[in-house]
């Protein structure tokens, strides 16, 4: 089985991912990390890299691409991203979207990165307007259209262990023969 776990910055896209992995025995890709490993290689911050994304396609474009890739060739996985439900299109059995306010993602990754609220939050907002906009120039994707997932989780609402118990519950519920099918990924520009 294939799961994504997709949703903004400070979700807790990480957390529930590698707990799931944990719980499942499945391996974990994670797309925040590579795209680190991008920034950290370049010298630069990820807000940094996300700019410079602004102006260099490629740097979404390969990340992107390999996460499709993944998806399409492996199984037993939880494939973790902001994009992981839409690259993952067809090959995902189960598509998670996580959220939370702005204030909740933006406290945790302040407390994350060890910087001030106020910076955390500016720099969470301006992030999620470039990728939102980068996302619909690049594929025709509306990082707003939760329609293609199949379970949408208010990480606010829970602690990591109740968000993982919901979501393993999905999960140990979810039988391919009563599947009368997944939400369809449509008029996506899958160009790298």
């Amino acid at each position: 089985m294939l799961i994504t776990v997709s949703g903004p910055a400070g979700s807790g896209k990480s957390t529930l991912a590698k707990s799931l992995a944990d719980a499942l025995s499945y391996d974990h890709v994670s797309g925040g990390d590579i795209f680190r490993s991008l920034a950290e290689e370049r010298g630069m911050t990820p807000l940094e890299l996300n700019k410079a994304a602004e102006e260099d396609d490629q740097i979404d474009r390969d990340l992107d691409c390999r996460l499709r890739d993944i998806a399409a060739e492996r199984d037993n996985l939880v494939l973790e991203s902001r994009l992981a439900g839409w690259m993952a299109g067809e090959y995902a059995d189960i598509k998670l979207w996580l959220t939370a306010p702005l204030s909740v993602r933006a406290d945790r990754i302040a407390q994350r990165e060890n910087k001030p609220f106020d910076q955390a939050r500016a720099e969470t907002e301006e992030r999620g307007e470039s990728e939102a906009q980068r996302y619909n120039d690049y594929y025709d994707i509306d990082f707003d259209d939760l329609s293609i997932y199949d379970l949408s989780v208010n990480t606010a609402r829970w602690d990591p262990q109740g968000v993982l118990s919901v979501t393993l519950h999905a999960i140990d519920s979810y039988r391919a023969d009563g599947d009368e099918g997944k939400a369809p990924i449509e008029n996506i520009r899958y160009e790298f």
